[in-house]
């Protein structure tokens, strides 16, 4: 049977909305009721998922939990975050290496998750009734989805701004200016403003981030404190931003709903529209678009307590915001909490939307995460001082607990949105980032505060101007409608400790007095705390600080680092730290690129990372020059143009203190489990026996004749598509729309020979071939002259050759018509978090080519 035909090409945002389409449909529910032949440890959502012998996706999640005592009694923010990071590491890598033993056996393809100990499966009803059986399971969640809040009122007011290039370029170059105009209406209720005025705090030093879905990094208001922003026109997104949900494009944070960039504009975007304009942000983009999912979310949560690089590796735990907004939620059960338990340990306040669900009356309508005793819930008000009609509302389902904590301005909110615009729309979502931008500034101006997170949240609520509603119980002054009631940040900063030093100074070039921008400023005490901030057009910078004995470190491109230490600081003490500093040599940095085999690599750029030194290509002999490099230690990088021959990108040091001269080879394309590809030497396998497949959108599954293994998991079967895919985890169909690797949407676990969207007609075959003595065989897969579905005249003939005794799987194409630039090829995991794209709708491959995949030793 034909599935009906579709325009030909579907993107992988499609397949990813179906997906997430799907899932909203349900959510999950509370365990199962006694008498159910199911565990109770299974919950009702799952249940229902697999049973008749349906499949599902679930978090096993385990018994034994981090002891984060420790990371609590820590004195400074990098110190908290690292014992909690080594502790959730140390106890979910003890804890899962039986059950992921226990999977593997069964090759079952697993992700594994350190902050919530738990490990992401995909299964039937037996499957789960074996993991709910072992001891080590504390319960098995069905993966669910949250929503993001709904927008209650979308006014069409984008509006564009202006010159917008030439606003960009000033703000890049303006890193340390503070831009306190006229504040929206919110912003004004919460007093952020007299804050502004009277403590001269809007935030300094003070690193804020979002799980939402992504930020548009550049946008006028927001790209002068991005930590990533190098303040020179050059910008380093490791450690700054992560895309959890692979949507973004390159490594640079993209926004494909809006949404993450109002929330972030709310917290610290310039122009009026933020409650602490001076603070810097970062960004982990955990919702696909208007949804997030578990898994997102986990990498997420995970990526906020230890920022990575933008492949997810080399965590720096030290590297953790202060605070992280989640203007997200839903459902009434979630193992988040783990997550919200961990960054607490670590110091990191957190803010979370109360929900949406509410009516204006009915009692019980916030939702978990936001919901729950951990969590600091928000609900949202309008201008006149009304309860939001959306706003939830308590006591909590999950535990009782009062909610919301505290409410903030929700309602016809104005903030930054994507494509250097505003919009004005209305929800808790909007009324938690006011409350994330308000401890900022509290942090800013009692820096003693700093990861204390009950002392903060007492001063947030003592602060609160009550409002007397206790139809859904509490009292006049907490309740729970208001919790607390409205955030007033200008009394919390009033009452809370006012014991800090104020460094105030400028920085200038020594040879010409000229006032230096965009100079990193950073202050640290004898514990680590640190503290940084970047230098204004005008040269000047402020810190807060507590008590205490530091070391100043100064450093911008272009100028040598200075230093100074052992400087004591007592209690409100005024301080003036006026630096100069000299300016370096540049000179010359020339070298050579050669790709994996060695030979002279045409048109791969280069750069300087960090640097405002414009990138370069090499030339027909792999030369590249670069001009007038400052002196100084960089990270040299090199990018291939495209990966015909399985090139990867080079990152390494480069100490430029006169000319250099480098010479550079690029590594074997590689993934996240240490599998590289090899251009490989053509040599057709003839298939010898015959597989019964044919038409469009089928299946069939083989033996193999020897163990074959991908991403650690052995296999003595696999299925073969009509589409040109390989796939161990299922016989699937129905997948004529090729995808980028890798994605969580299904098929996972796959090698993609040639996979597009192909029929095998009257002259087409699939044979098979086995070749060789045993311990040293070959076993190829073959299509022979299949055709493409959209009716063309052209036949591609490609098979995939398994090797015995290296386990390596080399593709081989025999006639490809041209039509490989549609086509993705590669391999990818079982859970698709990991793959090594070799193409994805490019022109990789031709008549007589072959690679050859290795397995790695991750």
């Amino acid at each position: 049977m034909h599935l009906p035909r579709h325009p030909r090409r579907r993107s992988a945002a499609w397949a990813s909305a179906a997906v997430t389409a799907a899932v909203l449909l349900t959510s999950p529910l509370p365990a199962a009721a006694a008498g159910n032949d199911t565990s109770p440890k299974v919950d009702t959502a799952l249940q229902k998922a697999v049973q008749d012998g349906g499949e599902a996706s679930f978090f096993v999640v385990l018994k034994d939990q981090a002891d984060l005592s420790g990371a609590k009694k820590k004195k400074s923010h990098a110190a908290k975050a690292k014992a909690a990071y080594k502790a959730l590491r140390e106890t979910a890598t003890d804890s899962q290496t039986s059950i992921d033993s226990f999977l593997d056996k069964k090759k079952v393809g697993h992700q594994d998750y350190w902050i919530a100990d738990a490990v992401y499966v995909t299964g039937d009803q037996d499957l789960v009734n074996e993991l709910a059986a072992r001891s080590d399971v504390e319960k098995i969640v069905k993966e669910h989805t949250y929503k993001l809040d709904d927008l209650e009122t979308r006014t069409t007011n984008v509006e564009t701004q202006d010159a917008t290039k030439k606003a960009v370029d000033k703000a890049v170059q303006s890193a340390g200016t503070d831009d306190t105009s006229t504040p929206e209406w919110g912003v004004s209720d919460i007093q952020a403003d007299k804050v502004w005025d009277e403590y001269d705090d809007t935030g300094q030093g003070i690193v804020i981030a979002n799980v939402d879905t992504g930020v548009q990094y550049d946008h006028p208001d927001l790209v002068a404190n991005y930590r990533g922003n190098n303040g020179d026109g050059t910008f380093t997104h490791d450690y700054n931003f992560y895309d959890a949900t692979g949507q973004c494009a390159t490594s640079a944070p993209c926004d494909n709903s809006g949404h993450g960039t109002h929330t972030m504009g709310t917290m610290v975007g310039r122009n009026g529209i933020g409650v602490a304009p001076g603070a810097t942000w970062i960004a982990a983009k955990g919702c696909e678009s208007d949804s997030c999912s578990d898994e997102s979310l986990l990498a997420a949560g995970q990526w906020i307590l230890a920022p990575t690089d933008s492949n997810g590796e080399n965590p720096r735990p030290d590297m953790a915001p202060n605070i992280v907004n989640n203007s997200w939620g839903g459902g009434d059960t979630t193992f988040y909490e783990d997550i919200v338990e961990a960054w607490n340990s670590a110091g990191i306040f957190e803010a979370f939307a109360a929900g949406n669900d509410g009516d204006g009356t009915t009692c019980s309508t916030t939702h978990a995460p936001g919901s729950q005793a951990p969590s600091y819930g928000v609900g949202a008000y309008d201008s006149s001082g009304k309860i939001a009609s959306f706003s939830g509302f308590g006591p909590s389902l999950v535990d009782g607990s009062e909610k919301p904590n505290i409410s903030a301005p929700g309602v016809d909110v104005r903030s930054a949105w994507p494509g250097s615009t505003y919009n004005t729309i209305s929800g808790t979502s909007m009324a938690t980032p006011h409350v994330a931008g308000a401890v900022a500034l509290l942090w800013s101006a009692a820096p003693s505060l700093i990861g204390d997170i009950d002392a903060t949240r007492a001063l947030l609520n003592e602060g609160a101007r009550n409002v007397d509603d206790t139809h859904c119980g509490g009292t006049s002054d907490s309740n729970d409608v208001w919790g607390e009631g409205k955030l007033d940040i200008y009394a919390s900063v009033g009452l809370a400790p006012h014991t800090a030093a104020t460094v105030t100074g400028t920085v200038t070039d020594s040879a010409t007095g000229k006032a230096l921008s965009g100079i990193s400023v950073k202050a640290t005490d004898a514990v680590g705390t640190a503290r940084t901030v970047k230098t204004g057009s005008d040269g000047a910078y402020r810190l807060t600080l507590a008590a205490g004995t530091y070391s100043f470190a100064l450093s911008g491109y272009g100028y040598s680092s200075k230093s100074l230490t052992d400087v004591a600081i007592t209690e409100s003490q005024k301080l003036t730290e006026d630096f100069t500093l000299d300016a370096v040599t540049s000179h010359k940095v020339t070298g050579t690129v050669l790709d994996v085999q060695g030979r002279p690599l045409s048109k791969a750029t280069v750069t300087v990372e960090g640097t405002p030194v414009n990138p370069v290509t090499t030339d027909a002999s792999g030369a590249f020059t670069l001009s007038d490099v400052a002196e100084g230690t960089y990270t040299l990088s090199v990018t291939p143009a495209d990966p015909k021959l399985c090139n990867g990108s080079y990152s390494g040091s480069l100490v430029v203190d006169g000319d250099e001269t480098a010479k550079i080879k690029l590594p074997a394309l590689s993934d996240s489990a240490g599998n590289s590809c090899t251009p490989a030497t053509y040599s057709w396998v003839k298939g010898t026996t015959d597989v019964s497949l044919s038409g469009d959108e089928d299946a069939t599954t083989v033996s193999l004749p020897f163990a074959v293994s991908l991403y650690g998991v052995s296999y003595t079967s696999a299925s073969i598509t009509t589409n040109g895919l390989i796939n161990f985890l299922e016989p699937r169909i129905g997948d004529y729309a090729n995808t980028a690797l890798p994605t969580a949407a299904r098929p996972n676990g796959t090698i993609a020979a040639l996979w597009d969207d192909l029929v095998l007609d009257k002259k087409s075959t699939v044979q098979t071939a086995t070749t060789g003595a045993k311990g040293n065989r070959q076993f190829a897969i073959i299509w022979n002259k299949a055709a493409y579905a959209d009716g063309s005249a052209d036949r591609a003939t490609f098979e995939a050759v398994f090797d015995e005794a290296t386990g390596s799987v080399t593709l081989q194409y025999k006639t490809v018509d041209d039509r490989g630039a549609s086509a993705t090829i590669g391999i990818e995991n079982q859970t698709g978090t990991d793959g090594l794209q070799y193409a994805y709708n490019q022109s990789v491959v031709s008549a007589s080519s072959a690679v050859t995949f290795t397995q790695g030793e991750k």
